[in-house]
């Protein structure tokens, strides 16, 4: 029986099933001279590159809007509705 590969590509989409080691761990999210994403030093996909200063940026946006959903929860909760009446002329 053939063993599969735990390691590769597929669709386009690398993946990598290998046991990770903390020094290839902390290499494979700090890249210098690499793009914003680069390979996930296990699973499936990519990951930011934090050597990119776009990838802080990116970070650093979704941690506003995560603050602002956050907040915005709180605010609705006091708010009570009114009554509204409707007058219809036939």
């Amino acid at each position: 029986m053939s063993e599969k590969p735990s390691s590769g590509e597929l669709f386009g989409v690398p993946y990598n099933f290998d046991r990770p080691s903390l020094s290839n761990l902390l290499s494979a999210y700090w890249q210098p001279g690499e793009g914003m994403l680069v390979e996930k030093p296990f699973g499936v996909g990519y990951t930011l590159n934090l050597a990119n200063w776009r990838s802080w940026v990116v970070l650093a946006v979704a941690g506003v809007l995560l603050y602002q959903q956050q907040s915005g929860d709180d605010s609705e909760d006091g708010v009570v509705d009114e009554a509204v009446e409707v007058v219809v002329d036939e």
